[in-house]
């Protein structure tokens, strides 16, 4: 018994580490003050990247040339990138500058960005780019909070990153507050510790001469994170935006949700087989930039964490009710607790109130399906699969 004790003791340390680090965030994510506003003289240069987008990117399009910044330093250039449908006419007619891009073999969201970037260098139009993804709508203060970051020395930027349409059903409902504790939580928390916020792929900002020195040629499923680590690698921090906000839509449905989670995780696992060595390189040099990054790809899915927290206590228990000492519930009770104040704070800063928290009781659904969807085999895809918008033809 005693044996048996001591291996669930080592086997919780894991998990211990991984969810103190999140409480850590969760205590350092107080709101930040926004910084000094400053003179508009940057010019930008909005790109969205579309494919077979025609039902809304000229909602997209008219949101963005609405942003409260002077229309003659900045433009919207639209990538309809392999698209068989009128997104390039719609965006074209919206106000967008267009770029058609076809391209049988080399197709996804991180080619269309070469393609942007590219164009926007070219042309010398821009000082900074901004990636705003074609289902989104954002705020009118987004350029003003770039533009203060850029001024203070910031050569990366993300702004924060929320749902578009969150009272449509539980699950959007859920995906909010999840979003509240993996893009305001955490971003707040790192910004705090002076470390790199992340990219999330929707609403970053690059400066020009960044591109020049690190060109984005990062195409895998989740572009926004290999180009993230490629940034913290050589020791560039990307700063948190998060009184600008960026509104994506999310899916309602449960296939299409499926389909779309089972990219984003597929895409952060395969990047997280990198974690170790830069884990090595920053224990090695002592780069707590490095570290974190590496730290936020080894830390597993909150669904994860909960799973095996509660399995862990649930088997600490049966052994004490053998007659085992009870010193191995001790970390995953503390996990449990460390979780219990992550979600809550994540909660409070979505914005879903009592709705929100009612929608959390349906919360162990949410972690079974995420158990169906990892046992249900790895998702084969490897190219732009756009996801089914709600309302929407697809």
């Amino acid at each position: 018994m005693i044996t048996l004790a001591i291996v669930l003791v080592a086997l919780g340390v894991p998990l211990v580490l991984a969810c103190g680090y999140l409480l850590l965030l969760t205590l350092a994510s107080a709101r930040l003050p926004a910084p000094a506003p400053t003179d508009p003289s940057l010019r930008f240069d909005l790109i969205v990247p579309a494919h077979d987008e025609e039902a809304g990117i000229a909602d997209t399009v008219r949101n963005l040339l609405e942003i409260d910044w002077p229309r003659t330093l900045f433009r919207v250039v639209v990538v309809a990138d392999n698209c068989t449908d009128a997104t390039a006419l719609r965006a074209l007619a919206a106000g967008a500058t267009v770029l058609e891009r076809t391209d049988n073999e080399r197709r996804g969201k991180g080619y269309a960005l070469e393609l942007a970037f590219a164009e926007s260098a070219r042309a010398g139009s821009a000082d900074a780019v901004v990636v705003i993804d074609a289902d989104t709508l954002v705020s009118g203060n987004l350029l003003a909070a770039f533009a203060a970051r850029l001024r203070d020395g910031a050569r990366a930027a993300q702004a924060d990153y929320a749902v578009r349409n969150p009272g449509a059903s539980w699950r959007t409902q859920l995906m909010a507050i999840a979003l509240g504790m993996f893009h305001v939580v955490r971003s707040r928390g790192r910004e705090r510790l002076g470390l790199s916020c992340g990219l999330r792929g929707n609403g970053m900002c690059f400066s020009v001469s960044l591109l020049r020195e690190v060109p984005h040629d990062a195409y895998s499923l989740v572009e926004d994170v290999e180009y993230g680590l490629r940034l913290g690698a050589l020791g560039h921090r990307v700063h948190y935006a998060g009184d600008a906000h960026v509104y994506g839509e999310m899916v309602t449905k449960e296939a299409a949700a499926r389909s779309q989670r089972r990219r984003w995780e597929e895409g952060r696992k395969a990047l997280a087989r990198r974690a170790p060595a830069l884990l090595a390189v920053a224990l090695r040099e002592g780069d707590c930039l490095r570290l974190d990054l590496a730290l936020d790809l080894l830390v597993p899915p909150l669904s994860t964490l909960v799973l095996l927290s509660m399995l862990g206590a649930a088997l600490s228990l049966g052994l004490r009710l053998l007659g085992a000492p009870a010193f191995p519930l001790w970390p995953y009770c503390a996990c449990l607790v460390m979780l219990f104040f992550y979600g809550i704070r994540g909660w409070s800063v979505s914005g879903t109130g009592l709705r929100g928290l009612v929608a959390l009781l349906l919360a162990p659904l949410f972690v079974l399906w995420k158990i169906v969807l990892r046992l249900g085999g790895r998702d084969k895809q490897r190219h732009w699969v756009r996801t089914a918008r709600e309302g929407k033809s697809t």
